[in-house]
């Protein structure tokens, strides 16, 4: 068996075709789309991931603000300067990029942004939405997830979703979005008993742990759906994801690569987020 690719580059350009056309709109009413990105320090991780949303924004026609800070900057320096973009009517989604120096309290940072512009959707009242099965704005990287399972015509009705990681950021919206989607779902983590149990009876396979090639073909049900959210860097320099992607691709009926997969789709679903805000704007 030759596994489906899920090819993340390729939703995301046509995604954004149709982005760039609402945005066109939207402008043509004087409501041209505004993200602000707020980077502290100089992870060189989280420059490139700044870059690549700034650049997206650019593309689809957004406007956007990247606001840099040193890593030394006083935690109310950048809650004030939250405020003046929460008030800010050319700003429709506010992110600040994680992590932050040991001295923030991200939490507060998080709550700090308004809801109506939370395009991350981290803040508390947009997570407990999520929960209740109203969101406002779905976490970019499961909203990727589910767009890329609908664009290959997977049914998720009565499967058995695993979901290996917890994380506030990718696990747990995955899982709620996967119930949502009437799918029977099991979170697994680092205290896991017996792992390979759970993923070997999985019809759709979530893998975001953050360990290179950790998922191996024996830990594969034949004719699962494999969704690899990890990117770790090799020694060698090369980038892969948290499953065996040549072994596994052998078992699966479907896979994302790493990269070209889930990475594409979070940055797309970031402007999603950012397009949906600036068009309840213009409708109040």
């Amino acid at each position: 068996m030759t596994a489906q690719i899920l090819d993340g580059n390729r939703l995301a350009q046509k995604l954004r075709a149709d982005f760039g056309r609402r945005a066109e709109a939207l402008a043509a009413r004087g409501k041209r789309p505004g993200l602000a990105v707020i980077l502290v320090g100089e992870d060189a991780a989280s420059q490139v991931y700044v870059r690549n949303k700034v650049n997206a924004c650019a593309q689809a026609g957004f406007h956007s603000e990247k606001i840099a800070y040193p890593p030394d900057v006083a935690p109310q320096v950048v809650l004030a300067r939250i405020a003046e973009l929460n008030a800010d009517p050319t700003i429709h989604g506010i992110l600040v990029q994680l992590p932050l120096p040991r001295h923030f309290d991200s939490d507060a940072v998080l709550e700090a942004i308004s809801p109506a512009k939370d395009v991350d959707g981290f803040h508390a009242e947009n997570v407990g939405a999520l929960m209740q099965g109203h969101p406002r704005f779905i976490p970019c990287t499961p909203y990727g997830i589910m767009k890329l399972l609908d664009e290959a015509g997977i049914d998720l009705k009565g499967k058995e979703a695993v979901v290996l990681g917890r994380s506030n950021i990718v696990g747990k919206p995955m899982a709620m979005l996967l119930m949502q989607a009437s799918a029977t779902v099991t979170v697994c983590h680092s205290q896991t008993r017996d792992l390979a149990s759970h993923t070997r009876r999985a019809d759709v396979l979530v893998a975001a742990l953050g360990k290179a090639r950790f998922v191996t073909a024996e830990m594969v049900r034949p004719g699962a759906v494999v969704i690899d959210v990890g990117i770790n860097r090799l020694p060698d320099g090369k980038l892969c994801g948290d499953v065996d992607y040549a072994a596994v691709s052998e078992v699966a009926a479907a896979i994302t690569p790493v990269p070209g997969g889930v990475g594409p789709m979070t940055i797309t679903m970031l402007l999603a987020n950012t397009l949906e805000a600036a068009e309840r704007e213009a409708t109040r």
